[in-house]
């Protein structure tokens, strides 16, 4: 099966059966301490991981071949080469069952690029279960799992797709209960950040491991948890894009906010928010005051 990659336009849905389509949720680090390094050079993580309810979308379709078109946004600022982590994705499905029907893959690309919301690892793990339904691959949540792991670290936790503790380099992924009723304001400065780059700048000692027992009863419980945690990524992406300072600030800044942190390895930061009327008022003053930003207010996902 032959794979191409169109980006930036539509692309023409085939006729018959329909597709399947599924959400591609921001992922968000609630905190991310790292806390060692192993020998080959991936660090350990411990993380707090929470799904926006907001994200890109995959359709995936009957085809003779696997193929991706690549829409919305942030179309353009996706990579257009073979090595496409959905492209990737796809092909190790059809190998792993001996598919040998294509697929027509429309990625609806509405999250901004390297910017520390899972991104390319959240579209593949769409993609793969899209791909399972529109196949019907039988296949157990494990090999699924070790099969997005062989993608990338964070494609296990997208594939889970429910708040977790993380650990490892994102293959040990222990389920919390479900956390509050909270409301994000997402704010991405237009800056993309190169992952590897900010492990590099890291400096100092690792953090220990800060998971905690039992849940929060609200929102602002939640956020003086996360208050004794932290991210450890956000001096070493600072030192890339210093504009993740001013980011944090503006948040920091608006009415309400219960905590500012920067997801992932950045550039995007969030605010936690008790409620979507705070949220929305908080979006709306850090948009009108940074007009070139990325804003969006969205909820904490609730698990089905």
């Amino acid at each position: 099966m032959a794979d191409t990659i169109t980006a930036g336009a539509s692309m023409s849905r085939p006729a018959g059966p329909p597709g399947v389509t599924w959400m591609a949720p921001a992922k968000v680090n609630l905190y991310l301490h790292v806390v060692g390094r192993r020998d080959d050079g991936y660090h350990l993580l411990d993380s707090l991981i929470a799904f926006a309810a907001l994200g890109d979308l995959v359709t995936v379709l009957p085809a003779r071949e696997i193929r991706l078109g690549v829409e919305g946004q942030f179309a353009e600022a996706v990579p257009t080469g073979s090595d496409n982590l959905v492209l990737r994705a796809a092909r190790a499905l059809a190998q792993h069952a001996g598919i040998t029907d294509g697929a027509a893959i429309i990625l609806e690309k509405q999250m901004p690029t390297a910017a520390g919301l899972g991104g390319g690892s959240a579209d593949a793990a769409a993609a793969l279960r899209a791909l399972v339904r529109l196949w019907d691959v039988e296949i157990g949540e494990d090999a699924l799992a070790e099969l997005g792991l062989s993608l990338g670290a964070d494609v296990p936790i997208c594939l889970a797709g429910h708040p977790a503790f993380v650990g490892g380099i994102g293959e040990a992924i222990t389920p919390v209960p479900n956390l509050p009723p909270t409301w994000l304001v997402l704010v991405n400065p237009g800056v993309a950040v190169s992952t590897p780059a900010v492990f590099r700048a890291r400096e100092g000692d690792f953090s220990a491991p800060a998971r905690f027992d039992g849940t929060a009863a609200d929102a602002p419980a939640l956020a003086a948890l996360l208050a004794q945690r932290h991210n450890d990524l956000t001096e070493p992406a600072m030192s890339q894009a210093p504009v993740i300072g001013d980011v944090l600030a503006a948040l920091t800044g608006t009415p309400d906010c219960l905590l500012a942190r920067m997801s992932g390895s950045g550039a995007t930061c969030f605010g936690l928010f008790a409620n979507e009327a705070a949220a929305r008022t908080a979006a709306r003053r850090v948009a009108l005051d940074n007009p070139s930003w990325w804003v969006v207010s969205a909820a904490l996902a609730t698990p089905a």
